[in-house]
């Protein structure tokens, strides 16, 4: 029946368009192990509140964390469109929190080692990075301090040839699961905004690098969040990343990617929830017929897979475009801005026209509504990235 209600969407052919033909392999392969990989056991993940870490392992196996990554690094060299797919087949999975942990640690994350870092932090950190046997983690939120990353507190103080690291992050994904995080600390003067942040690799098991709380979340319940408190954690300085000051802009290009991703995520929980719910209806006796041969349900979810193709298309265009080597802020701010925002709207009315099953906990359509909120907040809010685009207008 999913087949059956995405056929409209399937039918415009944006991967024949938009994609290569490792590209559409990779899919496959993605969705065989989603649903051969994840969907069984990913209720139990959900219980634990985290993704076990073997399945990192299991995706590094088959060559699934470095699709980014260029090839002469160990990657798999399929870009922000492979992200794409990545992040959607994840997300189509039905479970955000698992989608959310995964591409942390592939996209969020360890991207910054092929952006600023140089060949020995390459050659240290990359093999365990990319078969799964370190998770890694993005520590840029602080208890003060959220969208303004120029407000950042967590300081990086030079001593000899290490870094002293002070300050707190919170509501960091895979805090607890993660080997190496990637954290964004001051090393210029107070005030020093944008221009004095750096970018960090802090291996676990630092000491002076603890976990805080782990926090209980409304959603994405399988994505392990919590605290981590650096209290004069001492990292050598081979471990910044790329030059001092320079942090900021490693963000914001990792920002562009992640919004992006996150984009996708929301089209892929927008896509099974259109699914799911089209598969009730069909199904679900009402007056001596279905709940689809009432007009105004279908009519509303027909409006609904019409928007979320143009935002898919929207989506794919970008991603090529990136690939092509254009800047994607303009882009990844409106699909930001624009694509979650329509797949919370979407599973509100899924949830509504899938009456008590649509609000029991654990059915498909209550799990994405809850797991698709999120992303209209993290990796830059609605709001921010509405700013973000009236500043180039």
């Amino acid at each position: 029946m999913a087949a059956d209600a995405n056929r409209v969407i399937d039918s415009l052919r944006l991967d024949d368009t938009f994609l290569d033909e490792e590209h559409r392999a990779l899919r496959e392969v993605l969705r065989r192990f989603v649903n051969e990989r994840i969907v069984p056991r990913a209720a139990d993940w959900e219980a634990a509140r985290r993704v076990p870490g073997e399945v990192f392992r299991e995706l590094g196996e088959l060559g699934l964390l470095g699709l980014s990554f260029p090839e002469e690094l160990g990657g798999g060299g399929a870009g922000t469109r492979g992200a794409v797919v990545f992040n959607e087949e994840l997300g189509r999975s039905t479970y955000g929190g698992v989608a959310t942990s995964i591409t942390v640690h592939t996209d969020f994350s360890a991207l910054h080692l092929a952006r600023a870092g140089d060949d020995e932090q390459r050659r240290r950190f990359l093999p365990d990075v990319l078969s799964g046997r370190r998770i890694c983690a993005l520590a840029v939120t602080e208890p003060d301090v959220s969208s303004d990353l120029t407000r950042l507190a967590t300081r990086a103080r030079r001593d000899g040839d290490h870094y002293v690291l002070d300050g707190r992050k919170t509501f960091i994904s895979n805090a607890n699961l993660a080997g190496l995080f990637f954290v964004v600390a001051r090393t210029g003067e107070p005030g020093s905004g944008r221009h004095g942040l750096s970018l960090f690799v802090v291996e676990r098991g630092t000491p002076g690098l603890s976990n805080g709380r782990t926090f209980t979340k409304g959603g994405w319940h399988s994505a392990d969040t919590g605290e981590l408190v650096f209290d004069g954690c001492r990292i050598p300085a081979r471990n910044r990343l790329g030059e001092e000051g320079a942090g900021f802009r490693w963000m914001m290009r990792g920002l562009d990617h992640e919004r992006i991703g996150l984009s996708a995520q929301a089209v892929g929980l927008g896509e099974a929830a259109l699914a799911a719910t089209v598969g009730w209806l069909r199904e679900r006796p009402a007056y001596g017929r279905t709940l689809w041969d009432l007009q105004a349900l279908r009519h509303e979810l027909a409006r609904f897979t019409a928007r979320l193709s143009a935002a898919k298309t929207m989506l794919y265009h970008a991603a090529a475009r990136a690939d092509a080597g254009e800047d994607p802020r303009t882009h990844a701010a409106m699909l930001k801005a624009s694509i979650p925002e329509l797949v919370n709207e979407l599973v509100y009315k899924c949830v509504q026209f899938s009456g008590g099953a649509g609000f029991v906990t654990g059915s498909e359509v209550e799990r994405i509504a809850r797991d698709a909120r999120f992303l209209a907040i993290g990796g830059g809010s609605t709001e921010v990235m509405l700013d973000e685009i009236a500043r180039l207008m």
